[in-house]
């Protein structure tokens, strides 16, 4: 059965992939509520949109005034067909650095923001028998990868925990979709050394929604071809994999 798009929920809209989905969707006819910290670029987000496409600026570790904001918008909207969770951070970690702040802010946003905004989701959606939850992971979180601990830890727990809702949820008729790109070009992966099968923010925006389209529970790569490289880094023996800069 095909995606309803209605009403949607988009957090972490202002740039990037969540900005590409909240403008690829209003440009469908969705009305979108973008959520995200900064209020000038979701202004600017929402200005191309024709009026489809609601601003909320809001810190999204701001955990405890989630459920509150969740409900606000759904009221707005009349209710909510869909969530995508595509906030994320990934600073900058250098060689010899352990930094332990960075750790918890890519750990918070990643992962525990995830949570704190798709649990009332799951629960409205559950209630309902409908809806659809969308989580924007990412190929780093197959792997143990050297470059950056904490990133690679908040995606493989933020995959982890959308398989986990996936398998809760399914038989109530809602859809977890878990969407896991590889290299994207936005602001996280700029100066980047190394990055090969690149691909824009809007592209990487039109397969995942082509994904959850399909109406079903899934988890893939995006683009697919990234699955082989996931299949080949998994299977690499540890003392291999630690040698290599990746």
């Amino acid at each position: 059965m095909p995606v309803a798009w209605n009403r949607v929920l988009i957090v972490g809209a202002s740039s990037g992939i969540g900005a590409a989905m909240a403008q690829q969707l209003a440009a469908r006819g969705s009305q979108v509520a973008a959520v995200a910290r900064r209020q000038s670029e979701l202004d600017a987000v929402a200005a191309k949109a024709s009026g489809r496409i609601r601003a909320y600026a809001f810190d999204t570790t701001r955990f405890e005034d989630v459920a509150e904001l969740f409900e606000r918008i759904a009221k707005d909207l009349g209710g909510l067909d869909a969530i995508v969770y595509a906030a994320g951070v990934n600073p900058r970690v250098v060689e010899h650095e352990y930094a332990f702040d960075k750790d918890w802010q890519m750990v918070d946003v990643n992962m525990i923001g995830a949570m704190a905004w798709l649990s009332p989701a799951a629960a409205t959606f559950e209630a309902a028998r409908q809806g659809t939850i969308v989580g924007i992971s990412s190929i780093a979180g197959e792997r143990g990868r050297r470059t950056n601990p904490g990133y690679t830890a908040s995606k493989a727990g933020m995959t982890a925990y959308l398989e986990a809702l996936r398998n809760k949820c399914s038989r109530y008729g809602v859809n977890v979709v878990t969407a896991k790109p590889g290299f994207v070009d936005t602001d996280m992966t700029k100066g980047l050394p190394g990055l090969f099968w690149l691909i824009s923010a809007d592209e990487a925006a039109r397969r995942i929604i082509a994904m959850a389209d399909r109406g079903r529970s899934a988890s893939g790569f995006v683009p697919r071809r990234w699955a082989l490289v996931a299949l080949i880094v998994r299977h690499l023996p540890s003392f291999v994999f630690r040698r290599l800069n990746f």
